[in-house]
């Protein structure tokens, strides 16, 4: 059982599976303005595991493109999760709000031709260089 909340704590879940698919260091500008920082960390989870037990009142979700829903702790900002119309069985879904270690490392850098260009990428993971050039929305 996987465990996280929001920063000031008034959101909190529980996802009772497995994440789905690699633990992905995403350099999109979208992950970069959603999680404030050089990238989002980011791994799918099953929508029927992922579950809100606390706060659910305080969830807030904004389209950040047609299909796509983004929820995220309207009490303090952090985003949680996505959901995409075309696949509503799967979350996108933030690491960095998780409280519990999911015994998993990252293994791909994806969209790193948009990057932010005082990150530098000096580990051995593997590179998806995809993405448009910083600065620049696709």
């Amino acid at each position: 059982m996987l465990k996280g909340s929001c920063a000031c704590g008034e959101v909190r879940y529980e996802i009772s599976g497995v994440l789905v698919g690699p633990i992905t260091y995403c350099h999109c500008w979208r992950c970069r303005k959603h999680s404030g920082s050089s990238f989002g960390t980011t791994a799918g989870v099953r929508a029927s595991e992922f579950r809100i037990v606390a706060g659910q009142e305080r969830l807030s979700s904004w389209k950040s493109s047609p299909g796509i829903d983004r929820f995220f702790a309207g009490c303090c900002g952090s985003p949680i999760y996505k959901r995409n119309a075309e696949t509503p069985e799967m979350l996108g879904f933030r690491l960095g709000t998780l409280d519990t270690d999911p015994k998993e490392v990252g293994t791909l850098h994806f969209q790193a031709g948009s990057k932010a260009p005082w990150f530098a990428i000096t580990d051995s993971l593997t590179c998806e260089s995809g993405g448009p050039p910083f600065g620049t929305r696709d």
